[in-house]
C-alpha cells in the first residue's frame, strides 16, 4: 500500500488552434520541475497536462484547412504532445477535451448546474473577441478593445446560457480572506479583487449556438459548451470525477495541490473555476500559481511581430537541457522574463559549460589520472577547506529546498549554482595537482577527491528537476547509485568510493561561439529577406500581367461577385504585404490579399466583403488563393465592405 502524501499538480491545457511557441512551453517545463522536486522529496505525485480542443476559432481553422475539426485538433494535439515529450516533461496523464469520457462528464456538469438553477437561458448582446473567445461589456473594454489581448472586438448578439457568477461573488471573497495562500503571487489576488470582484461580477456566458464544435447540452442540443466550463473541468474529469459516482482516483487526488497557469488566465482559474466548483459542491484547489510571461527581449512574443521563437528549433540549436535550464533559471516569480539568442548563449557558456561542465570534467579527469579511475575513500583528517565546502553545499541545499517549497524556482536554481561554485572554489584552494606531486599528501588528495564527488552528487541532485538528462549523465560519470539523488540522502555519509569513473563521458556542454552563432542567424535572416524580395518581385510581375485592355459587357458578365464573411485572418509568413483570410461565401474559401499595410488581421474578422469568386487559383508566397477581395487602389487601399444584413453567398449584380 502506498502511504506517501499525494501531490496533484496541473498545467493549463494548451489551446489547439496553433502549435505553441517557447513562451508557452515554459509552463510545462516549470510544472515538470516542480513535480520532479516533489517526487524526490517522497510525494506520490500526479502530474496532469493536455489540450483544449473545442471552440469557434478551431472550427474556423479546420474549415480553412479543408479538414474536420477532429482531424485538425488530432494533428495539433499530437504536435503539442511531441513538444512536451521533446522537453522531457514527465507527466502522468495527457487529457484532451475531445476525450469521450471528458465530454460525457462535462455534459453531466452542465445538466446539474442547469437543474439547480445556477445556469439560465438568456441572450447576449455585447462585444466579442474572436482570438480570446470572450464576450465583453462596454465598461470592460480598454480603449474600445479586448482587455486581455488588446485586439479589435465586434458587436455580437446571441442566445446563450449563463452561469450565475454574481450569486457566488461574496462567498468567493470570503474564501480569499480565509485562504490567503490560494492565489500566488499575492499581486494576482489583488488584481482579481480590485478589477473584477469589487466592481461587481457579470454572469458568465457558458454556451454558444452560432457554431457546433463543442459538447452539446443535454437539455438544449442547439447549444454547445462554451470554453470555460468545458476546459476548466478537465482538472476533475481527468481523475475520475462525475456528478453522481466519482471514482476512487478522484477521491484520492482532489483537491489539486497546485494549478500552474499563465498570469493572463488567472481570472478564469481564481474566479470562474472556484465558482463552478462551489456550485458543484466540490472543494477548491489548494493553490493557483500565476506565472509571468517570457518575452523576446522586452516585447511579448507575437507571430505578427515576427519575434517568435519555437521550442523545436531552439532544442536543435542549443539542446533541450540548455533551453530548460535557461527558462527555469531566468524566469522570476513576480516579473516577466526575457529570452534572446545572446542571453541564452551567455548563460549556457557561463553556468553550464564553465561552472558545471568544467567541474565534472576536471574532477573525473583527476580521479582517472591520480587514482586509476576509481573514486577513493576519504582518509585524512578534515581540514578547514573541507568544512567550508560542506557548509557551503549544505547551505545551498537548505536554500534550494526553502525556495522550491515556495515555488521560487529561479531563486532555487541560483542556490544550486552556488553549490557548484563552492566545488570549483574548493579545487582552486586545495590544488589537487600540487598534492599529487607529493607522495606524503596522498591521503589528503584522496579526501579532496572524495569530498568533490560527494559534493557534486548533492548539487546534481538539486539540479535534477531542472535538467534531468544532464543529471543522469553525471550519475553515469561517477557511477552514482539509483538512490543517489533522493532528497533524504543528501548528506556526506552516502557511500561514493570504490566505484569506477567514466571520465570519457564527462564532456557535458560545449561552449558556443557567439560571433559564429549570430553570424549564422544573420545569414538565415538575410536569406529569408532575399526570398521575400524575390517573391514580391514575382507578385508584382503577376499583378502587372493581370492588367488587361478594356473589356466588353460580355466579358465582364463572366465575373462572379459574391458576398462573403471573413472567418479568420492572419499575416502571411515572410510578407509585410499579404494577409491570408478564410471567407465564407456559402463554402469556405482561402484568399490571399495584399492589404496588410492598411488593415490589421483582427479588424477584418467578421466583416462582409465582395469576393471575385470565379478566378483561377493563384499561389502567393507559397499560399494558395481562391478569389480576390474587392478594394480600391492607389496610395491608400480601402476594402469594399457590405452591410451585415446582406446574406452570405448573395451575388452582386
Amino acid at each position: 500500500m502506498n502511504n506517501k502524501e499525494k501531490f496533484y499538480i496541473t498545467t493549463a491545457i494548451a489551446y489547439t488552434s496553433k502549435l505553441p511557441h517557447i513562451g508557452n512551453i515554459y509552463e510545462i517545463i516549470l510544472t515538470d520541475a516542480i513535480a520532479r522536486y516533489k517526487k524526490k522529496k517522497g510525494y506520490d505525485v500526479f502530474f496532469l497536462t493536455g489540450t483544449d480542443e473545442h471552440g469557434q476559432k478551431i472550427q474556423a481553422e479546420a474549415e480553412a484547412s479543408g479538414v474536420t475539426p477532429q482531424e485538425y485538433v488530432d494533428k495539433i494535439a499530437g504536435g503539442i504532445k511531441d513538444l512536451w515529450d521533446l522537453y522531457q516533461c514527465e507527466y502522468d496523464k495527457f487529457i484532451r477535451t475531445t476525450d469521450k469520457q471528458h465530454e460525457k462528464v462535462v455534459s453531466h456538469i452542465y445538466t446539474k448546474l442547469y437543474e439547480q438553477g445556477d445556469i439560465y437561458k438568456s441572450a447576449y448582446e455585447g462585444h466579442y473577441c474572436t482570438p480570446c473567445e470572450s464576450f465583453w461589456t462596454d465598461s470592460q473594454l480598454v480603449d474600445g478593445k479586448c482587455p486581455d489581448c488588446g485586439r479589435e472586438v465586434k458587436k455580437a448578439k446571441e442566445e446563450a446560457y449563463f452561469l450565475r457568477l454574481s450569486k457566488y461573488a461574496d462567498r468567493l471573497l470570503e474564501y480569499y480572506d480565509a485562504h490567503p495562500e490560494f492565489i500566488t503571487p499575492v499581486s494576482r489576488k489583488n488584481e482579481m479583487v480590485n478589477n473584477f470582484l469589487k466592481p461587481g461580477l457579470q454572469d458568465l456566458c457558458v454556451s454558444r449556438s452560432s457554431f457546433t464544435w463543442g459538447v452539446p447540452l443535454e437539455f438544449d442540443p442547439k447549444h454547445v459548451s462554451y470554453v470555460w466550463i468545458d476546459a476548466l473541468s478537465n482538472y476533475i474529469t481527468a481523475i475520475g470525477y462525475d456528478t453522481e459516482n466519482p471514482e476512487e482516483s478522484y477521491k484520492k487526488l482532489w483537491p489539486a495541490d497546485l494549478h500552474v497557469i499563465g498570469k493572463d488566465i488567472v481570472r478564469f482559474h481564481t474566479i470562474y473555476w472556484p465558482i463552478i466548483l462551489m456550485a458543484l459542491d466540490v472543494p477548491l484547489p489548494k493553490k493557483v500559481l500565476g506565472h509571468p510571461w517570457l518575452l523576446f527581449g522586452d516585447s511579448k512574443m507575437s507571430k505578427s511581430k515576427g519575434n517568435v521563437l519555437y521550442g523545436d528549433k531552439l532544442a536543435e540549436q542549443f539542446g533541450v537541457d540548455a533551453v530548460r535550464y535557461y527558462l527555469l533559471s531566468e524566469m522570476g516569480f513576480y516579473n516577466d522574463g526575457s529570452i534572446t539568442y545572446e542571453s541564452l548563449i551567455a548563460r549556457t557558456n557561463s553556468d553550464l559549460a564553465n561552472i558545471i561542465g568544467n567541474l565534472v570534467s576536471r574532477t573525473s579527469a583527476m580521479i582517472k589520472q591520480y587514482f586509476d579511475g576509481v573514486v577513493p575513500a576519504p582518509t585524512s583528517a578534515t581540514a578547514e577547506a573541507d568544512e567550508t565546502l560542506k557548509n557551503a553545499v549544505n547551505n545551498a541545499k537548505e536554500a534550494f529546498m526553502a525556495k522550491m517549497d515556495e515555488y521560487l524556482v529561479a531563486d532555487a536554481c541560483e542556490a544550486v549554482l552556488n553549490g557548484f561554485k563552492a566545488c570549483n572554489k574548493y579545487i582552486d584552494e586545495t590544488t589537487p595537482w600540487v598534492l599529487a606531486k607529493d607522495e606524503n599528501s596522498r591521503d589528503r588528495l584522496a579526501t579532496v577527491m572524495a569530498n568533490l564527488v560527494q559534493s557534486i552528487r548533492i548539487c546534481t541532485a538539486m539540479l535534477y528537476p531542472y535538467i534531468p538528462s544532464t543529471a543522469k549523465r553525471i550519475a553515469e560519470v561517477f557511477s552514482y547509485g539509483e538512490d543517489a539523488y533522493d532528497y533524504d540522502k543528501l548528506c556526506y555519509c552516502y557511500k561514493v568510493d570504490g566505484v569506477t569513473v567514466n571520465a570519457d563521458g564527462a564532456k557535458l556542454f560545449e561552449r558556443i561561439d557567439e560571433k559564429k552563432f549570430m553570424a549564422a542567424i544573420e545569414a538565415e535572416q538575410k536569406a529569408a529577406k532575399k526570398e521575400k524580395k524575390a517573391e514580391e518581385k514575382k507578385e508584382k510581375k503577376a499583378e502587372k500581367a493581370a492588367v488587361k485592355e478594356a473589356i466588353g459587357i460580355e466579358e465582364f458578365a463572366k465575373v462572379e461577385l459574391t458576398v462573403g464573411k471573413i472567418l479568420t485572418c492572419e499575416k502571411v509568413e515572410k510578407s509585410d504585404k499579404l494577409l491570408k483570410l478564410t471567407v465564407d461565401i456559402g463554402e469556405v474559401r482561402q484568399v490571399v490579399s495584399g492589404i496588410a499595410k492598411w488593415y490589421a488581421p483582427d479588424e477584418l474578422i467578421g466583416k462582409k466583403v465582395i469576393l471575385v469568386s470565379n478566378l483561377r487559383p493563384a499561389v502567393l508566397r507559397g499560399v494558395e488563393s481562391n478569389g480576390m477581395i474587392l478594394a480600391s487602389g492607389g496610395d491608400e487601399v480601402k476594402v469594399v465592405f457590405i452591410d451585415d444584413s446582406v446574406p452570405v453567398g448573395s451575388k452582386v449584380q
